[in-house]
């Protein structure tokens, strides 16, 4: 079972039908409904606040340009993540430089994982070895496990093949392993 996204946030028709009529509040309850969410996932796919922030802009003015298109015969939360995904991976796909050049994180995770619960420690730890693997390892890894994707969905996303796919989980997987010192348990395949 895939973990619950966190876009599944319910959004009542009515606000829909308003912000399909244009209504400017409809837009700004849907952006403060779906910041935090977007910029998540747009700096855990490109790595960088900067291009996270620019995610979350380009996303939510795709969403004003092309709310008419939105039928509802989904929930809009994947429509919009849909969105969301397609935008950071078209940033992916242009940039030519390393995302590792900056600290992505502006807490102190590295430095003070003493201090902190054990839950928040691990999760340092994990955003951490995430930072330490290629974009393309990141995001596959990111869009199977956190986002609930298939492979078949994460090529076509990303202009790969399948194979390509599994192959980058399977490597970005063993790397995590190597980073965070886990030894895999036997009969588990990655």
């Amino acid at each position: 079972m895939n973990p619950k996204s966190p876009f599944a946030i319910d959004v009542p028709d009515t606000l829909i039908q308003r912000a399909k009529r244009g209504e400017s509040q409809a837009f700004e309850q849907l952006y403060r409904w779906f910041e935090r969410p977007i910029y998540t996932l747009g700096l855990r796919l490109c790595g960088q606040p900067s291009e996270a922030q620019d995610v979350l802009q380009d996303s939510m003015i795709k969403v004003i340009t092309k709310i008419h298109e939105f039928r509802g015969q989904s929930p809009f939360w994947g429509w919009l993540r849909q969105i969301a995904v397609n935008e950071a991976l078209m940033r992916l796909r242009r940039s030519t430089k390393s995302y590792f050049e900056e600290d992505v994180y502006e807490s102190d995770l590295s430095d003070n994982h003493s201090l902190m619960p054990p839950q928040a420690a691990e999760a340092g730890k994990m955003l951490e070895a995430m930072q330490a693997l290629p974009a393309v390892t990141r995001t596959i890894l990111w869009l199977y496990h956190m986002e609930g994707f298939t492979h078949e969905e994460i090529a076509t996303q990303m202009g790969k093949t399948v194979s390509f796919s599994k192959s980058q989980l399977s490597r970005g997987t063993r790397k995590l392993r190597d980073l965070l010192a886990i030894v895999p348990e036997s009969g588990l395949s990655t």
